[in-house]
């Protein structure tokens, strides 16, 4: 499928992303942070944090990326951005309306799965795009949809309940979407999406969430 841009103007999107939103993607990372922090509280509220805190996220890339920024070289950045609207609504109705989500680092196959794609997404991913020469500020930082992306599907493995997969689809869709960059872009970093959709999904057929019977630090019941 041909592209109606040029790896040269992807690479400008970025740039003007992270011009004009300066210095929020200090505060990006911030969020990204106090998820971890909140993934060791046991707390009902704790889940709901980081879900509202995913929420926010994938309805920031909608507007601030696809709409505002992306639109001006794929038209297609207005259909993205309305599907990771989809996703942002999803993410509050199950994971903050609803306690469907409840995250919690059980030792197991999961967590190490959700673990390794958190350290990707934040440390390996940069990185990775660095020694290719993707450099500040033409470079894809977090808060933009690949890196957060990969960082929503780590957080969601730690899940210890069944999670309703319209929770599930539009991050695993991406993976497939946002992945063909590393193959007609040179965004060699985002085949570490690619990865991390196949990784989830190979986690969830084969190690699935157990129902999850809580514990008195679990505070509020779902509902």
């Amino acid at each position: 499928m041909n592209l109606p841009f040029t790896p040269e103007q992807f690479l400008s999107v970025f740039a003007r992303y992270n011009e004009r939103v300066w210095p929020m993607q200090l505060g990006l990372n911030l969020m990204a942070l106090v998820c971890i922090g909140l993934l060791f509280h046991r707390g009902v509220w704790a889940s709901r944090g980081i879900c509202m805190i995913l929420s926010l996220l994938w309805a920031w890339m909608a507007i601030a990326y696809h709409f505002a920024f992306f639109s001006d070289i794929n038209p297609a950045a207005w259909a993205f951005g309305a599907v990771f609207l989809l996703e942002s609504m999803a993410l509050a109705r199950f994971g903050v309306v609803r306690t469907d989500v409840l995250l919690r680092p059980v030792p197991g196959v999961r967590a190490w799965v959700g673990a390794a794609l958190i350290v990707f997404a934040l440390v390996l991913y940069p990185l990775i795009g660095y020694s290719v020469g993707h450099r500040y500020s033409y470079a894809p930082t977090f808060g933009l949809p690949c890196p957060t992306t990969i960082f929503t599907l780590g957080l969601l493995l730690f899940s210890v309940r069944p999670v309703s997969g319209w929770v599930f689809v539009i991050p695993l869709l991406w993976a497939v979407v946002g992945s063909s960059a590393a193959f007609q872009l040179g965004m060699v970093e985002d085949l570490g999406l690619l990865a991390a959709g196949v990784a989830t999904l190979a986690v969830m057929l084969f190690s699935p969430a157990t129902s999850y019977r809580g514990t008195a630090g679990d505070g509020a019941a779902r509902g």
